[in-house]
Parts: C-alpha cells; sequence; structure tokens
C-alpha cells in the first residue's frame, strides 16, 4: 500500500512540476450589466494573487501595460468614453520606469460604458492589462468577451453568442491558462507552431531541472538586515553603557543566581517582542501594500530624506534629539513600582524609549527597505532580527558575568561610530531625495551629481577616520587605532571605486542606489549587450547557418526586472563576452504592438483565441514552447530547438549566470 502511495505521490509531483511555470496569479470574471433600455456597462472583474498586482489605466508611453478595452466586432451599439478603473487604486513612483504608475492589488475592476442604438446588438473583443510581482511580468494578457442581445421595453441582459445559456463569465485570463502541451493545439496552430522549432521541450527542460523562487533567500536577507542593524545599535552611545549596567542590576537584585539570570533572560525576550510587535503592529496599520506605496511614494521620500539629514546633523553634534523624557519617566517610574514580570517587561520598554534617538533612523531605515517586498511578515521578520542582535548582550552576560570585566568602557570610540553614522545616513538621505526628484522631474540628482556628493561623503567619512576632521564633541587626543584606520581605508576606496561611474561606468554595488544610467549626461560606458535579432526564425536560421547556440531572452517593453538583469547582470564584462562572442542572441518581445499582417486562430485547452501582434506570437511560443509566460525568462536552444540547459528566470547572481551561460555552452560543444 505503501507502494502505492508514494508511486501516486510522485505521480502528482511530476504533474506539478510539468506545469512550474505557468503563472495564473490573475482569475477575471466579465459581465453584461444593463443600466437602461438604452444603456449598459461591460464589467471585468478580476482576483489577484498575493504578491501580484495589475496596473491601471492610461499610464502613459514608456510604462507598465495599461488595461484597455479593445473591440473586434460590433452591432448596434457603442462604447462610451473610456476604459474606468473602479476600486482601491495604489499609485507610487516607479524608479525604473522613472514614473508614477498605478495599480490594483487583491482585486480589481474595470467598466466600460456603452449605448445601445436600438434593436439587436453584438458586441466582440477583449481586455487587455499586464500583470507583475517583485520577480517577474506576464506578457499582454487578454480577457475576451461576447454578448449580443436586443433591446426592449424593459432592459433585458445581455446573453452571450454562441449557444450558451449563462452569461460569459472569463476563467483566469487564457494566456495565463495555459498547459502547453501537444494535446492542446489542433490542426489551426501549424499556421505559428510549424516545424520543429516550434515543437515543444516542456518535458526535456524539466528534466534539467528549472530555477527555484528566490522568496526564501530574502526572508533570510531580511533577518540577517535586521540583525546587523541591531549590531550597529549596540555600539552606540545610547545602548552600550546601559549593558552593564542592566545586567549587573539583575545580579544584585537578587541573592539566587539562577533568578538573576532568568530575569536577564526574561529582559531580552521583552525587547524581542517589543520591537517584534512594533513590526506588526506597522502591518496591520498600514498593510503591506500600503507600505510598498509608502516606501516608493515621492512625499514620504522627501519627508524621509529630511528625517535622516536632522539625525545626521545630530549625529555630527549639532544639537541632542530625545524624546519628552517624562515619558521615560512615568514608564521607569512605573517599573519600579511593579514587580516580577511586568516590572521587567517595562525596563525593557524604557531602553526602548531611551535609545530612540539612535536606534530610530536605523529601524526607519529597515522598515522602509523591507516594505518593498509587499510582504505582510516582512517588518516583523527585520525587526526581529533586530531585536535579537540588541538582546543579545543582555542574556550573555548574565550568563557568563565575568566578561564584564573585559567589556570595553564607553568612551570617544562611542563617539566615532555615532560620527560614522551621521555620515552613512546623510549618504541613504540622497537616496531617498534621489526618488522624490525622479517622481517631480527636478532634474537636480542625476548620476553624476548624485554619485559626486556619495564620493565627497565617503571620502570625508574616511579622513574622519584618520583623524583629519574634528568635530566639537571629538576628543583632540584621540589617535587612530588599528581598526579604525582599516574602516578609513575601506571608506576613500568605495569614494576612489565610485570615480568612474562619473564617466558612466555600471558600478554594480551601488546600482540599487544611484539613479538609472538614462539620467547620465556624459556616458563613455560601451560594454553593453544587444540581441542580434528580434525575430525567432531569423535568429534560428542565422545561428544554424554560423553553427552557434542560441539564447532566447523573452522581455517585455514593461518588464521592470528585465531591465534590472540587463543593468545588473548583462553590464558584467564576462556575461557580455560570452553573450556576444558565443551565443546568437534573440530578444523577443511579448509587449510588442506591431500587427501581424494576418490575425492567428489558435486554440488553447479547448479555447479558441486570437494572435493579432507580434508580441501575441512570442508570447505563445514561450507558452506553447517552453511552457512558462512570465519575464524575465532566458532560454539556452540548440540549432534544432532543443534546450541546452536549465532556463533561468529573475536571478541578480552574476556568478549563476555565468553557469548557467557555460553550462549550455559545453552542452552545445558535446552534441556537435
Amino acid at each position: 500500500m505503501k507502494k502505492y502511495f508514494l508511486l501516486f505521490t510522485l505521480f502528482l509531483l511530476d504533474i506539478g512540476l510539468a506545469n512550474a511555470q505557468i503563472k495564473e496569479p490573475v482569475k477575471f470574471k466579465t459581465t453584461f450589466k444593463s443600466l437602461s433600455e438604452s444603456e449598459a456597462e461591460i464589467v471585468f472583474t478580476g482576483s489577484i494573487d498575493n504578491g501580484w498586482h495589475v496596473y491601471s489605466t492610461d499610464l502613459g508611453d514608456g510604462g507598465p501595460i495599461s488595461a484597455t478595452f479593445n473591440v473586434d466586432k460590433k452591432s448596434g451599439i457603442v462604447p462610451v468614453g473610456k476604459l474606468k478603473a473602479v476600486g482601491k487604486e495604489i499609485a507610487a513612483f516607479d524608479k525604473l520606469f522613472e514614473m508614477q504608475v498605478r495599480y490594483f492589488e487583491h482585486t480589481a475592476t474595470f467598466v466600460q460604458k456603452v449605448k445601445l442604438t436600438g434593436g439587436a446588438y453584438t458586441i466582440e473583443g477583449y481586455l487587455e492589462y499586464g500583470a507583475c510581482d517583485n520577480e517577474s511580468c506576464l506578457p499582454p494578457t487578454e480577457v475576451p468577451f461576447k454578448f449580443k442581445g436586443a433591446t426592449q421595453a424593459s432592459a433585458v441582459p445581455a446573453t452571450p453568442s454562441k449557444e450558451e445559456d449563462q452569461p460569459i463569465t472569463t476563467t483566469p485570463v487564457e494566456t495565463e491558462q495555459v498547459e502547453a502541451t501537444p494535446d492542446s493545439v489542433n490542426a489551426a496552430q501549424t499556421q505559428v507552431a510549424s516545424g520543429d522549432l516550434w515543437k515543444p521541450v516542456i518535458d526535456q527542460l524539466r528534466n534539467l531541472g528549472e530555477a527555484h523562487s528566490t522568496e526564501d533567500m530574502s526572508w533570510l536577507y531580511i533577518f540577517a538586515t535586521g540583525f546587523l542593524g541591531g549590531l550597529i545599535a549596540l555600539f552606540t552611545p545610547c545602548v552600550w553603557p546601559i549593558i552593564p549596567m542592566t545586567v549587573s542590576f539583575f545580579l544584585k537584585r537578587s541573592k539566587d543566581k539562577k533568578k538573576g539570570i532568568r530575569d536577564a533572560w526574561t529582559y531580552g525576550a521583552s525587547i524581542v517582542v517589543i520591537y517584534v510587535t512594533l513590526g506588526l503592529a506597522i502591518t496591520l496599520i498600514f498593510g503591506a501594500s500600503a507600505l510598498n506605496a509608502l516606501s516608493t511614494n515621492a512625499v514620504f521620500n522627501i519627508l524621509f530624506f529630511l528625517m535622516l539629514v536632522v539625525f545626521a546633523a545630530s549625529f555630527f553634534g549639532a544639537f541632542e534629539i530625545t524624546l519628552p523624557s517624562k515619558w521615560s519617566t512615568a514608564v521607569d517610574s512605573k517599573a519600579e513600582a511593579t514587580s516580577g514580570l511586568l516590572s521587567i517587561f517595562l525596563m525593557a520598554f524604557t531602553l526602548s524609549l531611551v535609545s530612540f534617538s539612535c536606534t530610530g533612523p536605523i529601524i526607519g531605515f529597515l522598515l522602509v527597505q523591507v516594505s518593498t517586498t509587499g510582504s505582510v511578515v516582512a517588518p516583523a521578520i527585520g525587526m526581529l532580527g533586530f531585536a535579537l542582535a540588541l538582546a543579545l548582550p543582555f542574556t550573555l552576560f548574565a550568563l557568563f558575568p565575568s566578561w564584564l570585566k573585559s567589556m570595553p568602557k564607553s568612551g570617544g570610540w562611542m563617539n566615532i561610530i555615532k560620527v560614522t553614522l551621521g555620515f552613512l545616513e546623510l549618504a541613504f538621505a540622497l537616496k531617498f531625495l534621489s526618488v522624490a526628484d525622479l517622481a517631480y522631474g527636478w532634474g537636480l540628482l542625476d548620476r553624476e551629481t548624485f554619485l559626486a556628493l556619495w564620493i565627497v561623503i565617503f571620502a570625508l567619512l574616511g579622513l574622519y577616520l584618520l583623524g583629519k576632521i574634528k568635530f566639537a564633541h571629538d576628543d583632540d587626543n584621540d589617535k587612530v587605532g588599528v581598526a579604525r584606520f582599516f574602516m578609513a581605508l575601506i571608506s576613500l576606496a568605495f569614494a576612489l571605486y565610485m570615480v568612474p561611474g562619473l564617466w558612466g561606468a555600471p558600478l554594480k554595488a551601488v546600482s540599487a542606489f544611484a539613479p538609472p544610467m538614462k539620467t547620465q549626461d556624459f556616458n563613455l560606458y560601451t560594454n553593453e549587450v544587444h540581441a542580434k535579432f528580434d525575430d525567432y526564425e531569423l535568429g534560428m536560421a542565422y545561428a544554424r547557418a554560423n553553427h552557434k547556440p542560441v539564447m532566447l531572452d523573452f522581455t517585455g517593453y514593461g518588464c521592470v526586472n528585465c531591465r534590472k538583469m540587463e543593468a545588473s547582470v548583462w553590464t558584467d564584462s564576462k556575461v557580455s563576452d560570452l553573450i556576444n562572442t558565443d551565443y546568437v542572441l534573440i530578444t523577443l518581445y511579448v509587449d510588442n504592438k506591431t500587427p501581424l499582417p494576418e490575425p492567428i486562430k489558435i486554440t488553447e485547452n479547448g479555447t479558441e483565441r486570437t494572435l493579432r501582434t507580434v508580441g501575441d506570437k512570442w508570447s505563445y511560443l514561450q507558452r506553447y514552447k517552453f511552457g512558462a509566460n512570465a519575464q524575465p525568462f532566458y532560454v539556452l536552444i540548440d540549432n534544432n530547438g532543443e534546450p541546452l540547459n536549465k532556463s533561468y528566470a529573475y536571478d541578480e547572481d552574476i556568478d549563476k549566470y555565468i553557469d548557467f551561460l557555460q553550462k549550455g555552452l559545453e552542452n552545445y560543444k558535446k552534441r556537435e
């Protein structure tokens, strides 16, 4: 029995893997709603999976795919006005597109008003829209509709054409429902999928293995970022001096050493609870999607820029930022008046309030960064890492009290850390100003200006660490230690590293912070990758004649992560050399709106649909041949269209991408 169960489980797993790359994050239904004898509405209602969003209408050129209403045939009915988006629309500035975009999460509703001119009417067409998540985008997808009816004295709901009895309801958009197998193709598809070049290779790709999602790694990254922030906060003047006093208090308050250790553990756990609760509260108050929108909002970025500048000035010694003393005094007195676990918890809360001037900017920056993931638990995970690092010394020193004797005393070195944080906050403040600058089109912070300011900031930081620059609260007799010297060396080296960026060098280490390359006025960098072909058949013919393997790049004009891969991975000299020298690169835009010479009818999963544009054709090629429908999508094939390696999706790990290309090249040489 166990044997049969195992075989059945493996069978189900095999089926799941075969369709692992066909994503179905959006499900639409279409209804015809009569308003009066002469007016009606066609309503498209979509359900969107968590983490995905559907773009709204009229976003303008150069941006993501806007939702549009398209009519193929009509009689006795006329569309009135434009397609309208209804519901909770999120507006945010997209740094890659350099424009304000609008989109929906969880649910999306689009309404097109129509006028009935009298008598019988028929209308047939489709809704087209774009959808993306944090890693990939779908090609332009269509929701077809077909209604017919007649106007009467009393409004009668439209009935779908053909022989159906119920109003039409579209299931997940057809470009997302595909099970790209040979069984789903009929004779009509031979107009497109002709010859061996279009033969499905889904099984071969499955046997080679597919790229995995990086979601779990992103959570680990968020936790590690929070933990690092907590470690930095430990060495600030607001926290470090409190550690020995607090641990000594717990060990002395009771004659029972075990009880003192238990209280210290409870204190550390209370710190974790306080900060994790803060992370959860922020998510519950604002919501994951609102946090994501807020993090890219221009006004918010200006405010966060100003806040970081104020904190940096405080760290440089201009003034001291503290919360109202009555807050911490009230909590502290409450802790003394109570006993047991509550008093310990209130002491931990007092620490949180007292240390705000040092931990506030670190926590704020952490929450802004993790909010871009759109995950509900991301802020809590980040705060968990931060709190664990902050609570760690209290518990360790309670377990090993003798370590307190070797603990460095607070002094001038802590002021150095505080000033160093001031320089870093000033640098990161420019990142937030850059987002606002791009949103409003001020042109204040193009790439050269941004890099010039960063070069100056990190050069000054290096000089400060070497003792060449002094602030009012610095010790004039403070000598430069070995650790401080190496920190200065790193800072000065980083400043020099950014200098070539003034003339267009890609600077991958700062690509996530600096404005896009498009804002660069003077660019001498030429190490770019350009596709040899944008047509599949022509590119394959060239590759066969020149005996070279092919790299297919399924992309889109509105694909954010496609541009990220091209900017951060393709610019690597080894990657660009492999693609330009050893492969024939064929780039296929799935949102190319160039009309085909003639529309082509195909059938997928028993449903007929029409390929109208060049992008439709390439999107269908990706689904039918490779069983995938998201971009970016890279696949290496030989001259016969057979895969040379597993496919590759969005992952900015350059070493992985080089391995992906080299393994494909090795397999091609073996076959030759």
